[in-house]
Order: C-alpha cells, then sequence, then structure tokens
C-alpha cells in the first residue's frame, strides 16, 4: 500500500454566499498557507510547490464558480494532485432563502452577473458546481451559521487535529420536516418507532426528559435497533481510525425532531463513549 503524501492541501469550495471567505479565514488562522480563487489551471504547479517546500506544511485555497467553465476539470487535476499532498474537499452548502436573505442583506451581486435574480443565479450555480460538488469530501451547511459560528465550527473541526490523532464521534439527532443534515456521514431514521408525540404528557417535552426517553425505550423494537446499529459502528469506527479520519457525524432523525431522535443519538453517544470513544451529542432541531 502506498505511502500517503504527509503534507496537506484543503479545497474550500461551494455556493457563493455560504461562507467560503470566513472559512478560509478560520484556516488561516489554523496556520494554513491560504490562497483565495487560484486559477485550476495553475493547482497542480501549486500543489508541486507545497510538497516540496520546506516551510508549508499545510495549505488552503479556495476554488469556486468564478473559475468558470474550467471546474469540469477538477475531478482529473485532484487525482495527480493527491498523488503530492493529502487532499480534501470542503463543500459549503446553504439554503436557498438563506444565501437570498444574505445576498439582501449585503447589497452585493451574485457573481453571476447583475441581469438575473439571486434566485435563478443560484439555481445556475447548482448545477454549474455540480462536479465538484459529486467529488467533495466534506459538505457543511451553513444555513445557521453567523460568521463567529462558522468560524468556530472550522477550527473545532479541522484544529482538532492538531492536538490528538483521534476520531470524534458527534451523534446529530433531527427532524426529517426540516431537511436532512449536509454534513451526516451516515443517517438513520428512526420514524418506524411510537411517536411521543401524539401522547399528550409528552409533546411539549423532549427526548432528554427522562419519562420521554423510558417511553420510547420500552418498545421492543428500540432496543434491537440500538444494539444492530451499535454493533455496527463498533466495527466500522476503527477502520475510519485506520484511513485517517478525525471527524464522523451519525444522524439520526425523526418526524420533528424533538423525541425518538434526540433519545436515539443520546443513546449511541453513550454506547459508544462507554466503547472508548470521543463522543458529543447535538441536536439540530430540538426546542431548546
Amino acid at each position: 500500500m502506498a505511502k500517503k503524501p504527509a503534507k496537506e492541501l484543503v479545497i474550500v469550495t461551494g455556493i457563493s454566499g455560504a461562507g467560503k471567505a470566513s472559512a478560509l479565514k478560520a484556516f488561516e488562522d489554523l496556520g494554513y498557507h491560504c490562497v483565495d480563487n487560484l486559477p485550476l489551471e495553475l493547482l497542480p504547479d501549486f500543489a508541486a510547490l507545497v510538497s516540496k517546500s520546506k516551510e508549508v506544511e499545510k495549505a488552503a485555497i479556495v476554488v469556486d464558480v468564478r473559475e468558470g467553465g474550467t471546474l469540469d476539470r477538477l475531478p482529473e487535476i485532484l487525482k495527480y494532485v493527491k498523488t503530492l499532498l493529502h487532499t480534501r474537499v470542503v463543500f459549503l452548502d446553504a439554503q436557498d432563502a438563506s444565501l437570498v436573505q444574505r445576498y439582501s442583506e449585503t447589497r452585493r451581486p451574485h457573481p453571476l452577473g447583475r441581469s438575473e435574480t439571486v434566485w435563478r443565479s443560484i439555481v445556475e450555480e447548482r448545477q454549474l458546481l455540480d462536479t465538484i460538488r459529486n467529488v467533495a469530501d466534506t459538505l457543511i451547511d451553513t444555513s445557521k451559521f453567523n460568521v463567529h459560528e462558522l468560524r468556530a465550527h472550522i477550527i473545532d473541526r479541522y484544529g482538532r487535529e492538531e492536538k490528538a490523532n483521534r476520531l470524534l464521534v458527534s451523534c446529530l439527532s433531527f427532524g426529517f420536516k426540516n431537511g436532512v443534515p449536509l454534513d451526516a456521514d451516515m443517517v438513520f431514521d428512526v420514524r418506524f418507532l411510537p411517536n411521543p408525540h401524539f401522547v399528550p404528557e409528552f409533546r411539549k417535552k423532549t427526548g432528554l426528559d427522562p419519562k420521554v426517553a423510558a417511553y420510547v425505550r420500552k418498545f421492543p423494537q428500540t432496543g434491537e435497533f440500538l444494539d444492530r446499529v451499535t454493533n455496527m459502528m463498533l466495527y466500522l469506527l476503527p477502520h475510519y481510525v485506520k484511513e485517517g479520519k478525525s471527524y464522523l457525524t451519525v444522524a439520526f432523525g425523526c418526524t420533528g425532531g424533538q423525541h425518538r431522535s434526540v433519545m436515539m443519538a443520546e443513546e449511541m453517544r453513550k454506547r459508544l463513549k462507554k466503547a472508548g470513544y470521543q463522543m458529543k451529542a447535538l441536536h439540530r432541531d430540538m426546542v431548546k
């Protein structure tokens, strides 16, 4: 097996308005040598320079729709770049409504021009970036992030590797009615379980409530599901660690993200933590 290149390159890309400039700034704060809007045709030469440099150990660049028609060449170029550097592609996205609101607040035109509405420009941009999205290693939905939260997310996610070469597993709960999380590595649908929402006593509570958790746990299919997923995770996680993965998001979804998914995410966090993994639980849609 070929040895992976020691030096690192992060390609930051995604939809205009999703926060690429803020993300690049966060990587700069983490010690990456950063370049914005590097022409794609120069990427092989840039990667070669980084691989030979005695001073630059890791670099981050932005590649986006400003590149134009050459975007389709990225998958081909990546094959060569990955022979020189440990390379990963981070794709930033956001819901259309969030993007339109950001353009309205900043009063900046969309990069594709002023002749079309922002809505139409976003649709066109998604089509142009489809090739890049398909080769992305990580998708980050920035819809609910402000500038400071996105920076903190990038630093938390990628700065962790500077501190320890350990896999961090996030168990994320969400509601399907609000969409599937873009950055989830695995998604489990727990809507097959009876819904506590239809029990008047539990309707305004969440899966963090002991009584709600006990209600969900009492069904035999709950225990069997948890056992099966736990066994699968305990099989998969060592392989992810071996391949150098540092961050994994396992998402559990129910209808509204209040009861079943919350209970499942918390239970999986406890089980995998007991097995020795670094864990945290996040509840995207749970009412605070």
